[in-house]
C-alpha cells in the first residue's frame, strides 16, 4: 500500500475509487430485459443456461428443498444465523417510525401515517461467495415494516440448488418466496414479471455490474434501494491505534473483490509504515490472497494527515461505505462525521461485526454515495402517506391563503372548491 501526503487541493484525486460504470454493459442489459419481458420464463431459462450453466425448470425453491438444506448445514452455522438474526431484528425494530397528528394553525390537523410497501424483491449475490448474511440484512427489516410478500432472487449453484446456508437464512428471516435465477435477467423477472415469479414494487440488495445496471433500467417502473459498487473502508486513526489491528481490517475489506477500496487516514507517520509492513507480511497467508493484493494494489492507500481536522474532512470528501473511527476519543471525532454508510467506533469494533452481527445493516451506500443516502434500514421498506383534517375554522384559517395562490396560478376549479366550502358552511 503507498502511503501519501494529504493534500486539500489534491482531496477531490485522491478520494477516488473504483465505481461501477454501467454505461458499457447498459445495451446488453437492455436487451435481456427486453427479452425476459417478451419471453418470460423461457428468457430466464436461456440467460441461467447461457451464464451459470444451469438448467433450471422450476425456479422456485420447494419446501423440502428448505428441509434439506436444514439437515445439510452445519448446526454451528445454523446457530449463527439465530444470533445474527436476533440482533438485527433487535435493531430495525428500534428504526421503526411513529406516527403522528398535530395541529399546525387553528382548525387545521396534520399529521404522517406509516405503511409498508405491498412487495419487495431481494437479490442475492452468489458469484465469489455465497452470502446468506446479505439475506438476513434483507428480508428482516422488510419483514419488521409489515412487507406482505417478500421475494428473494439468487443465481443457482452448479448442482442447480441453492446453497443451503442462503436457504436457511431465507426461511429464517421469513422470505416468502426464493427463486434460482441472478444477474440481470432475475432483476426484470422482479420489474416485470414471469410465469412463475410475480412482479414486485420494490429491488434491493447488492449485485454485480449487470445488475446494478438492471436496478437503474428498471427503476420508474419498480422503486430500488441504491446503486451499490464494490465495497470499501476508510479508517482515520492516532498514535493509540493498534496497528495490528488496522491491517487485518484492511485485508478483511480487500478480501471482497479486486475492486476493493481500502484506505487508511492517520496522523501518525510510524502508525503509517507497521501498518503497511504488517499487511506486506499478511497478505501471503490469506485464502485470498489475489484478491486481496490487486485491491490493495489498484485501490489501497495509506494518508499521512497533519491534524486529526485534516483526516475528518478527508474522510467526509470521500464518504465511505464503511468508517473505522481508531482515536484515543473516538466519540468526539463521531460529532465531526457527517458522510459514511455505516460508523465502527474504537479498536474493538471490527467492520466484520457489522457484517454479520452487531445488528446494524451492511447493505450500504458506496462510491461517495453516502453523501446523499442511507444504508438499508426498516424505513427502507415504508411509505409515510401525509394526512390532512380541517374544520370550519381551517377554512377560514387557510381562505387568504388558498385562495389567492391558486387564482394567481390560474388553478381557478382549486380555488372554487375552497369557496365552496366557505360559502355551504356558512349557512
Amino acid at each position: 500500500m503507498e502511503i501519501i501526503d494529504f493534500e486539500y487541493e489534491m482531496v477531490e484525486e485522491q478520494v477516488k475509487r473504483s465505481q461501477i460504470d454501467v454505461d458499457d454493459v447498459l445495451a446488453t442489459v437492455q436487451s435481456i430485459i427486453n427479452d425476459v419481458k417478451q419471453s418470460r420464463d423461457n428468457a430466464l431459462r436461456s440467460y441461467t443456461e447461457k451464464f451459470d450453466g444451469i438448467n433450471v425448470e422450476n425456479f422456485r425453491a420447494s419446501s423440502s428443498e428448505i428441509k434439506e438444506a436444514y439437515a445439510n448445514l452445519d448446526t454451528t452455522i445454523i446457530d449463527s444465523l439465530k444470533k445474527a438474526s436476533q440482533n438485527i431484528e433487535n435493531f430495525h425494530q428500534a428504526q421503526f417510525p411513529q406516527e403522528w397528528f398535530q395541529t399546525v394553525a387553528p382548525g387545521i390537523e396534520a399529521g404522517q401515517i406509516i405503511r409498508p410497501i405491498g412487495s419487495v424483491g431481494c437479490y442475492i449475490p452468489g458469484g465469489r461467495a455465497v452470502y446468506p448474511s446479505t439475506i438476513l440484512m434483507t428480508v428482516i427489516p422488510a419483514k419488521i415494516a409489515g412487507v406482505e410478500r417478500i421475494v428473494c432472487c439468487t443465481p443457482p449453484q452448479n448442482n442447480g440448488k441453492v446453497a443451503d446456508a442462503v436457504l436457511v437464512a431465507a426461511d429464517m428471516a421469513g422470505a416468502d418466496e426464493i427463486y434460482k435465477v441472478g444477474g440481470a435477467q432475475a432483476v426484470a423477472a422482479l420489474a416485470y414479471g414471469t410465469e412463475s415469479i410475480k412482479k414486485v414494487q420494490k429491488i434491493v440488495g447488492p449485485g454485480n455490474v449487470f445488475v446494478t445496471a438492471a436496478k437503474k433500467l428498471v427503476y420508474g417502473d419498480v422503486d430500488i434501494d441504491f446503486p451499490a459498487g464494490p465495497s470499501e473502508v476508510l479508517i482515520i486513526a492516532d498514535e493509540t491505534a493498534d496497528a495490528e489491528y488496522i491491517a487485518f481490517d484492511l485485508l478483511a475489506q480487500a478480501e471482497h473483490d479486486p475492486n476493493a477500496s481500502c484506505v487508511l487516514v492517520t496522523t501518525s507517520s510510524e502508525l503509517a509504515q507497521e501498518v503497511q509492513k504488517l499487511v506486506l507480511q499478511n497478505i501471503k497467508y490469506m485464502e485470498r490472497s489475489n484478491i486481496i493484493e490487486e485491491s490493495l494494489e489498484k485501490y489501497g492507500k495509506i494518508v499521512l494527515a497533519s491534524s486529526m481536522n485534516d483526516s475528518i474532512y478527508y474522510s467526509n470528501e470521500y464518504a465511505p461505505e464503511h468508517l473505522i473511527i481508531m482515536t484515543a476519543e473516538p466519540e468526539n471525532v463521531l460529532k465531526q462525521i457527517k458522510n459514511a454508510g455505516s460508523i465502527f467506533l474504537g479498536k474493538l469494533t471490527p467492520v466484520a461485526a457489522g457484517d454479520y452481527g452487531s445488528g446494524t445493516n451492511h447493505v450500504l451506500p458506496t462510491a461517495g454515495c453516502a453523501k446523499m443516502y442511507s444504508g438499508l434500514s426498516t424505513e427502507s421498506f415504508l411509505k409515510k402517506p401525509t394526512v390532512q383534517k380541517l374544520n370550519s375554522e381551517g377554512l377560514e384559517t387557510l381562505k387568504d391563503v388558498v385562495i389567492p395562490l391558486a387564482e394567481y396560478e390560474g388553478l381557478y376549479a382549486h380555488s372554487e372548491s375552497f369557496k365552496r366550502r366557505i360559502s355551504k358552511n356558512s349557512d
